[in-house]
């Protein structure tokens, strides 16, 4: 999932749509058009989290005094993370970012399904995806995304605190914590983040960060 610059978590209205799973079947054959049209845009890999790059950006960002020292390294990562490896899985990519920030979120689902399908090892595509289903209210699919994030990129910042606002919002505020702990092991420096797991030791009776 994505955090905004600072960790600050977005302010999010769950809209499961009636109709969602009607929606989906009627857009199957879209989904097959596009991923049709967009594999025979493939190009040679150019960036993912498998950029090497991130190896010091990480080491760097670990040990930032301050978020202002973190946030040029944080916007790299972003950067590098969002290189899908096919000029047509950009695209995709880049349409739906765009239909999600503009909460198109059915038209967003299709071209993220898409991109999952023809670049299943491309961590922001599903940690795009997890967004859109936690925007969408569907936290099972979320968290399943998430997962899959983290299997590519066990450093994904944003997947781990987005794996834990979930946690939260169910209130398995251990499983929240442990998310939030995770994701501040590799970004210290967000402070919403950390504001929230110091509630969670308090609330939980845990042992301090």
């Amino acid at each position: 999932m994505f955090v905004f610059p600072g960790g600050n978590f977005h302010v999010v209205i769950a809209c499961m749509a009636i109709g969602y799973h009607s929606y989906l079947m009627k857009t199957t054959h879209l989904r097959a058009m596009l991923m049709l049209f967009f594999a025979a845009f493939a190009s040679p890999a150019m960036a993912d989290q498998n950029d090497p790059q991130l190896i010091p950006l990480f080491e760097k960002l670990k040990t930032a005094p301050d978020y202002e020292a973190a946030r040029e390294i944080e916007f790299y990562i972003w950067h590098i993370w969002s290189k899908a490896n096919t000029a047509g899985g950009g695209l995709l990519f880049r349409q739906g970012v765009q239909y999600m920030n503009d909460g198109e979120h059915e038209k967003a689902l299709v071209n993220f399904n898409a991109l999952v399908e023809i670049e299943p090892e491309f961590a922001e595509g599903w940690n795009k995806r997890a967004t859109l289903y936690y925007l969408m209210g569907n936290y099972d699919r979320s968290v399943a995304d998430i997962q899959r994030t983290l299997a590519l990129e066990e450093h994904h910042f944003g997947a781990l605190s987005g794996l834990g606002m979930i946690y939260d919002a169910l209130d398995r505020k251990e499983a929240a914590l442990k998310a939030f702990r995770a994701a501040l092991e590799i970004h210290p420096n967000m402070e919403t983040i950390r504001r929230r797991a110091e509630e969670l030791v308090e609330e939980t009776e845990g042992t301090p960060l």
